[in-house]
């Protein structure tokens, strides 16, 4: 990773990211010092340490000898500026903007980013979250899941496979020997608080092409939520009408759940 190009991002010049970071290794140290081993010219050093100087960077503890600011003041110091201007920007955005007439349903493509928002969206949720994961991705998730659960979310879990019945309102799905196969691939549903949902299809590798969406559309959100709603009544259903088996005290209590829970 290119630490100098990190710093870059921060509004540091090149040269500047280059000397703090030589400085940081090797302090204290003199600009014919900081020139020979940052590889700044030594008629460019100079200007670099009076620039990182006035930005309370570098200090000059005595004639020509030059410190660093620690990094963990740096850290804060960049940290506070963020989140600052990040404050500053969402009110002029407020004064400027107007609430948004469209209810966007995005395709995301990247792995990576899937799973990054469905940990986002697990992490976000206050009241309810509706999961109809394979084994896998909840892997993937179960430690945001478990997060949610502690912090009072109530869960309603759809194992498309072989998983750990841990949480209350949690079924195995019956067909779940061979889902992946009939719908090509591993499936990812995830609807919180009624306001929000990611759903699709996750191909068959992590590095394969992806096409979920995510969506605060509320008829997206309503139809996806209902359809986790019914695969529970499909789990009962077979469990009655397929194995021909009475439904458990936990089996009962869930359905009679799930049923109020529109």
């Amino acid at each position: 990773m290119d630490i100098a190009a990190l710093l870059q991002d921060f509004a540091f010049s090149k040269y500047e990211s280059s000397c703090y970071l030589t400085l940081v290794a090797n302090h204290p140290s003199n600009g014919s010092r900081l020139s020979r081993l940052s590889g700044i010219s030594r008629s460019r050093i100079y200007d670099v340490l009076r620039s990182l100087g006035r930005k309370g960077l570098v200090f000059e503890i005595e004639k020509g000898q030059y410190v660093p600011l620690p990094f963990d003041e740096l850290k804060k110091q960049l940290r506070g500026r963020f989140e600052s201007n990040l404050t500053a920007l969402e009110e002029q955005l407020k004064r400027m903007g107007r609430e948004t007439e469209y209810d966007y349903l995005l395709t995301m493509h990247d792995y990576r980013a899937v799973v990054a928002k469905a940990r986002d969206i697990i992490d976000g949720a206050q009241k309810e979250l509706y999961l109809r994961l394979f084994p896998e991705t909840w892997q993937r998730v179960q430690s945001h899941i478990a997060r949610a659960h502690a912090r009072g979310v109530g869960l309603r879990c759809i194992s498309m496979g072989p998983m750990p019945l841990i949480y209350d309102i949690q079924v195995l799905h019956p067909q779940r020997d061979d889902l992946m196969e009939k719908i090509g691939g591993e499936s990812i549903d995830i609807v919180a608080d009624r306001t929000e949902a990611l759903s699709g299809i996750l191909a068959g590798g992590s590095t394969d092409p992806t096409s979920i969406i995510w969506t605060r559309n509320q008829s997206f959100i309503i139809s996806t939520r209902d359809s986790l709603r019914h695969d529970f009544y499909h789990y009962f259903l077979e469990l009655i009408h397929e194995q021909g088996r009475p439904l458990s005290a936990r089996d009962k209590r869930i359905y009679a759940f799930i049923k109020g829970d529109d």
